[in-house]
């Protein structure tokens, strides 16, 4: 069986404080109580900006053995015409120091425009570009495709035979498509409301929970995200989650 993990898409967000986190907690402790709180998050700013070996290892020694960090790529690697072209761009992305993080490191997240179609060719090149490993650190990829030619066997395919995951992505206006990895499943949930005290509504994360479990119980790590929509609520979304399907705690 494995293991499920639950979470959000950073630490920083003002509307936290004094709701996830306790009144007058300090900015520079927030990672550390949320690592408390949850077993998981996705880091966004990477997809903006790079930083350095002594940040990553930074940010695991303020968190606990078991906590994980997803890291999203940079759009460099991503946002191209030709995907096959990526690789020095990959190789400045994943040499930025991420392997710091040791066995914190979750899968890394590769997010196309909503714009980029399905090109075969192009995407099997890609994906034959992003390694299994790097520094000793086992590397997982997941990877989240927005336009609706992706909704293609040939695609699944693709990724099935590299154990590169296909994103689940709960979005109003993008396809979910099924087809994770061998080994883990990665769910970005971005129907989240404000004015839902749990983020999503009592029963549709009743169905979100027995998807996940299903994927856990054929042996699966699962990586769970509530991100986007619903911000405010994603902290209580994700504990809400916790409490359905007894996700991996910290």
């Amino acid at each position: 069986m494995g293991q499920i993990r639950t979470g959000v898409g950073g630490w920083v967000h003002k509307p936290w404080r004094g709701t996830f986190y306790p009144p007058g907690l300090r900015q520079a402790d927030e990672l550390t109580h949320m690592s408390g709180r949850l077993s998981v998050v996705e880091v966004n700013s990477t997809f903006q900006s790079f930083q350095t070996p002594a940040t990553f290892a930074g940010w695991a020694a303020r968190t606990p053995e078991n906590f994980v960090f997803c890291i999203k790529a940079h759009r460099i690697c991503v946002n191209r015409r030709v995907l096959a072209g990526a690789g020095e761009s990959i190789e400045t992305f994943l040499g930025q120091g991420l392997t710091a993080l040791g066995p914190r490191l979750g899968p890394i997240l590769w997010q196309f425009m909503p714009t980029k179609a399905f090109d075969p060719a192009d995407m099997a090149a890609f994906l034959d570009l992003l390694p299994p490993e790097r520094d000793g650190v086992r590397l997982r990829h997941a990877v989240e495709v927005r336009h609706d030619s992706f909704a293609n066997p040939a695609f699944a395919d693709l990724c099935r035979s590299r154990k590169i995951a296909v994103c689940l992505a709960d979005h109003p206006h993008h396809p979910l498509i099924e087809a994770p990895a061998p080994d883990f499943a990665y769910a970005r949930l971005m129907r989240g409301r404000d004015d839902v005290a749990t983020g999503y509504a009592p029963e549709v994360l009743d169905a979100w929970a027995a998807r996940l479990t299903r994927l856990a119980d054929e042996g699966r790590d699962v990586f769970a995200f509530f991100i986007k929509n619903g911000k405010l609520r994603a902290p209580a979304a994700a504990e809400a989650l916790v409490a359905r399907i007894g996700a991996t705690p910290t």
